[in-house]
């Protein structure tokens, strides 16, 4: 097994036992918040939204619904700005604690994501920022993730400058070439001491 074999398959070992431990700890919380979404507004407890993976790969990724049901002219993903009316009141608690995020453990037990790692964008974002951030394509190089190096470093929600997109790739290039099993526990403890809560998360 070449060290690159290895690495992914601790990887593989660390994403399986740990979202499988999260999804036992989380169940009651990931009940309830389901039960407050379904009888707060209409819709569907989850959101769903292709997104690509490692090597580019196509999936479909979770999360709790946090916005009224609509839908966008011509096809556009537009991001969530600071007080968005689509936004619920239910949803803007759970975004602003990133607990809309607890159903891609699912994810990552399917292996289309890791527990760390670069966060999946839209793939109209992936399109459009690929050809102005050299390095963008960087991120497919490994698995996206729940968590990442530049989440917990403030490099998160609205990218409405071109620069907080430069910033946070330059974050996820570095979490991909640095990768260590301690490296993913650092981010880990990191996200459940200050992660979930952030300023720019809404």
């Amino acid at each position: 097994m070449s060290p690159v074999e290895q690495k992914r398959w601790l990887k593989t070992v660390e994403d399986v036992l740990l979202a499988s431990i999260f999804l036992i700890i989380a169940s009651p919380l990931m009940f309830a918040i389901a039960l407050l979404i379904k009888l707060s507004s209409e819709g569907p407890v989850f959101f769903k939204q292709e997104r690509q993976g490692m090597n580019g790969k196509k999936f479909m990724v979770y999360k709790f619904r946090s916005m009224i049901i609509h839908e966008e002219e011509c096809g556009a993903v537009s991001q969530a700005k600071r007080n968005d009316h689509r936004v619920t009141a239910i949803g803007r608690i759970l975004r602003r604690t990133s607990l809309d995020e607890l159903p891609q453990l699912f994810n990552v037990l399917r292996r289309d994501m890791s527990i760390v790692g670069p966060r999946p964008h839209a793939i109209a974002h992936n399109e459009y920022y690929k050809n102005l951030v050299p390095s963008y394509e960087e991120r497919f190089r490994v698995k996206p993730g729940i968590t990442g190096w530049a989440q917990i470093n403030g490099f998160r929600g609205e990218t409405d400058i071109l620069e907080k997109m430069e910033r946070r790739i330059e974050y996820d290039v570095y979490y991909i070439e640095h990768w260590t099993l301690l490296f993913d526990l650092k981010i880990i403890a990191l996200t459940l001491w200050r992660g979930f809560f952030h300023r720019n998360a809404y």
